[in-house]
């Protein structure tokens, strides 16, 4: 931009030299025209340059902005990986019962609690700790959810 200043320098310089004088119709016109030209040289330079400090400043909003997207997508992740956890444990709520054989601690799926099929076998002594062949009464039923009760939760 700083060569429109040197071209309305040189304009003015001219019409200096040409010895235009302000005293005629032609010459206050040139002169006048010349000023403008000055104006407008000086409000293109300012604009550039506030243009170009505008442009500097969308830049550090843009790479702020992507910090922000990339660390809410980190979060995001995260939150997705603790639901995806949560929903695992939720999915499987297990029961534990002491073999009566052996004494180890035995993790059962709930749900196989409630199934007449299956039998439930130490994974340590291969003991059978359930059995589908287990009668029990109403009164023998401490859990309120077998498959003899109505009080099933």
């Amino acid at each position: 931009m700083k060569h429109l200043y040197e071209e309305v320098a040189y304009l003015k310089g001219l019409a200096e030299g040409l010895e235009i004088s302000t005293e005629s119709k032609e010459g206050k016109m040139i002169h006048k025209i010349v000023d403008a030209l000055e104006v407008f040289a000086e409000a293109i330079v300012t604009l550039d340059e506030e243009q170009e400090e505008l442009q500097d400043f969308v830049e550090s909003i843009d790479e702020d902005l992507a910090d922000l997207e990339e660390d809410i997508a980190d979060m995001e992740d995260d939150l997705y990986e603790e639901d995806e956890e949560n929903d695992d444990d939720e999915d499987f709520s297990y029961i534990e019962m002491e073999c009566p054989n052996c004494g180890e601690l035995v993790e059962i799926d709930e749900d196989l609690l409630y199934d007449d099929d299956v039998d439930v076998v130490c994974p340590d002594c291969k003991a059978v700790i359930l059995s589908s062949e287990d009668d029990y009464d109403d009164d023998d039923c401490t859990c309120g959810g077998c498959s003899n009760c109505d009080d099933r939760e």
